[in-house]
């Protein structure tokens, strides 16, 4: 029989659409040699078999753990957010509720500082030091915002508002309101020394919802319509 003209990719074709050629041939399984990819030695087609099947086994397990250990982060974050939720569903006293807030964010989630201002508070809160006077940039900075911001520290009033602005490397501004359309209220400020910690390029999903839960607490704040 002559090969001229035949690739190899006929023969892939053949062998692949001729699964009983290996049982009329079964001798070749242990006579075909081929190179180990763990070394130079020869080893027959069933072993490289064997090989690459291991090789796909331990990337399977690698995944599973892989999978494992982000279920395993997520339901410790989901069980993070529920304490902070019941944290501020459990202050009673609206004017405690900024303090909360902050003091639970910062030691569910192992955050080194944060802050709030709300403005447009009702009369009552004015001499409670979150409704200390705020900017009108930083204000339509705020209002501006359609998702939280993070990145580097770049002379954001807002981070004036923290314990000791010196250290802040990053930072995330998340605006406060009741509703997506309506006008920011107020900004919630994150900030860590660790300039990857609040990225440009991190996703801002759990923040948005920090922010919602948040605006939702401190709504009891401003004024009744």
């Amino acid at each position: 029989m002559s090969i001229q003209g035949i690739t190899e990719q006929d023969i892939a074709n053949y062998l692949a659409n001729t699964p009983g050629f290996f049982e009329r041939h079964a001798e070749l399984l242990a006579a075909v040699q081929l190179t180990s990819p763990h070394g130079q030695r020869a080893v027959s087609l069933q072993e490289r078999q064997m090989e690459m099947l291991r090789e796909k086994n331990k990337g399977l397990e690698l995944r599973i753990i892989e999978m494992i250990r982000h279920g395993t982060e997520n339901v410790s974050i989901a069980d993070k957010l529920h304490r902070w939720t019941r944290a501020i569903m459990l202050t009673h006293n609206p004017g405690d509720l900024p303090d909360v807030l902050v003091a639970e964010l910062k030691h569910q989630f192992m955050i080194p500082q944060s802050a709030i201002r709300i403005w447009g508070a009702a009369d009552v809160f004015n001499v409670l030091p979150f409704a200390k006077a705020v900017s009108e940039d930083a204000r339509s900075f705020a209002a501006s915002l359609s998702q939280p911001y993070c990145g580097v520290n770049s002379g954001f009033e807002a981070a004036q508002w923290l314990a000791d602005v010196s250290t802040v490397m990053s930072l995330a501004l998340i605006p406060l309101r009741v509703r997506q359309d309506d006008p920011a209220f107020g900004m919630l400020v994150l900030a860590s020394p660790d300039p990857t910690r609040y990225s440009a390029d991190m996703g801002t999903e759990f923040l948005s919802r920090i922010g919602d839960i948040a605006s939702a607490g401190l709504s009891r704040l401003l004024p009744i319509a």
